[in-house]
């Protein structure tokens, strides 16, 4: 008996020819798919080398343009604009070499415009009065642009990177700032105070004022910290903790501003901007640039038994200057207990001699005196000092004056102050002045060299008002002793209680004074402080209104740095 296929009565034969295509068809879909992704890897490794052989010539482009840069600012510094522009062509060919490294061996440079072995620089903006960059923005200075810019290119690879760098040079006039200290700035005030100007510390600032509310109007900076505190070693520790008010921006860290003297700019170096040159320095000597000495139309010099006076390299007879200088004063300071033999200078005097004296007008030309340098070289003992006074200072010659002294200074009576604009910050009226000295000392209106021995009490003080500004040394805090802080850097003998001192002009301090060193403090009797009305002189932020002679900061800013492309210098 037979049995029946119940299960699949009807049986399908597969065609073995469809089977194979249908393999085929997924191995090229395969293959494509695996071509495609070795083609991806491919050009992506390409891609890899190339970005990274992009950046290589980019760095051989940038340590182009930074030898260049670090040429430029050292020559800056070194001999300010005048010298780096002396050295363009010189910079043009200063592109890394094998002698550098073998590395370079691998790299071409050009300057962009097709000058093999050059780097490309040039002076886009010329010396204009204008805003400084990065840290101190708002500040003003007579400046430069410069840009630099390189291409490289590796032998070994078709690629060309470029990068620009733009960098500004200033010259910053230091009497732009209300306040600046090149050492610990402290400001511990007993009465409230408001600082209009800029303040700054190459080193920390430390403030603590009495009972009081200090207020800093405008930005606050130093290279060091800013403190709410009293300095370590002063030994003020039993002040009340007053308030402090920061009204714009108060920043620590930031970069020194320094004098271009040729060495550091610690306080012994930068006195030396006081002093008369060694017989040694010669003109191309940093140093020699900034003495006031150098500076100066008129230069006074005392000794012990002559009077020297010569404008340029004239010298002036005794009886021609006799007339505004006088040797024979003395007074008494209670603050260093000595008696000071002073040189005294009438100022109203000054300037009528200079408008009518034919040997100071063939020097500077009449009305153009605007500077003098008096140093007193007389010997002294421990009980004497030497000392420049300034006197009938109200109305300055027509271009504005600057007094200069490696002695201490002492001001007596109004300064540089129209009678309608006394006891105001109306500075309108008044001509650019500046004071440079071992230390500054305020005598007022009723100072009478008779009484400088008296008690306080018999040396009282009247309203006085004084436009200009200074620029002097102090007595660090050490020893027990406090050094006065801002509110004493003018110095005071006399009485003032209830009485005002108005003073516009800019405070700084970048030494420490070494005639006139006996410490705030350290002595009795010596003042009772005014009420103390001061501004910062905002005439300063003109550059027609600077003082003459004023110091300036070299100061450099870099503006931009970019990638360019090949053969392009905009």
């Amino acid at each position: 008996m037979r049995l029946k296929n119940c299960l699949n009565p009807t049986r399908r034969r597969v065609n073995p020819g469809a089977a194979l295509i249908v393999t085929l068809v997924f191995t090229a879909v395969g293959l494509m798919v695996l071509g495609s992704v070795l083609n991806w890897g491919s050009n992506n490794a390409g891609i890899i080398e190339r970005n990274n052989e992009y950046f290589k010539v980019l760095s051989a482009a940038e340590a182009a343009t930074e030898r260049v840069v670090a040429g430029l600012v050292t020559d800056y510094q070194k001999d300010g604009e005048a010298g780096v522009n002396s050295k363009l062509g010189t910079y043009a060919t200063w592109v890394p070499t094998s002698a550098d490294d073998p590395y370079w061996a691998n790299y071409e440079f050009n300057n962009a415009t097709g000058v093999s072995n050059r780097t490309y620089i040039s002076r886009t903006v010329d010396h204009v009065y204008t805003n400084v960059g990065n840290q101190y923005s708002g500040l003003k200075g007579m400046s430069s642009t410069y840009r630099v810019v390189s291409n490289a290119r590796a032998l070994n690879y078709p690629i060309v990177g470029g990068i620009k760098q733009e960098l500004q040079v200033s010259t910053v006039p230091v009497f732009q700032f209300a306040i600046f200290y090149t050492v610990d700035l402290e400001i511990n005030p007993g009465a409230n105070m408001q600082v209009g100007g800029r303040v700054h510390s190459n080193h920390d600032i430390y403030c603590q004022p009495d009972s009081a509310t200090l207020t800093f109007q405008s930005d606050v900076t130093a290279c060091g910290g800013i403190f709410q505190t009293i300095k370590p070693g002063d030994p003020g520790t039993g002040r009340a903790q007053g308030t402090v008010i920061y009204a714009t921006n108060h920043t620590g860290g930031n970069a020194t501003l320094t004098l271009p003297i040729g060495t550091n700019n610690t306080p012994e170096a930068v006195y030396e901007i006081l002093k008369p040159p060694p017989a040694s320095e010669t003109a191309s000597d940093p140093m020699y640039a900034n003495r006031y000495y150098n500076k100066a139309d008129l230069i006074i010099l005392v000794s012990n038994t002559t009077v020297t006076a010569k404008a340029g390299s004239t010298t002036i007879p005794w009886q021609q200057i006799s007339n505004f200088v006088n040797t024979n004063i003395t007074v008494f300071n209670k603050r260093e207990d000595a008696t000071v033999r002073t040189t005294q200078i009438d100022v109203g005097k000054l300037t009528a001699w200079a408008h009518t004296n034919t040997t100071i007008a063939g020097t500077v030309g009449n009305d153009n005196l605007d500077s003098i340098y008096v140093a007193d070289f007389r010997t002294t003992n421990s009980s004497t000092e030497r000392g420049v006074r300034l006197t009938n200072g109200a109305a300055l010659p027509p271009k504005g004056l600057t007094v200069a002294s490696p002695n201490p200074v002492y001001i007596k009576g109004h300064y540089n102050a129209p009678v309608a604009a006394r006891g105001t910050h109306d500075t309108s009226g008044t001509k650019p002045a500046s004071i440079a000295a071992d230390a500054i000392t305020i005598l007022s209106e009723n100072w009478k060299d008779q009484k400088s021995t008296d008690t306080v009490d018999n040396r009282p003080a009247t309203a006085t008002t004084v436009n200009a500004a200074f620029l002097s040394g102090i007595v660090p805090t050490a020893n027990g002793f406090y050094s006065g802080g801002v509110e004493n850097f003018p110095r005071f003998l006399e009485k003032w209680t209830d009485v005002k001192f108005t003073y516009n002009g800019s405070m700084v301090v970048m030494f420490y004074s070494q005639q006139a060193t006996s410490p705030q403090g350290s002595h009795t009797d010596v003042y009772a402080p005014p009420d103390r009305d001061w501004a910062f002189d905002v005439n300063f932020l003109d550059s027609t209104r600077l003082p003459p002679d004023t110091p300036q900061f070299r100061k450099i800013s870099r503006w931009l740095w970019t990638f360019m492309a090949p053969n392009t210098i905009n």
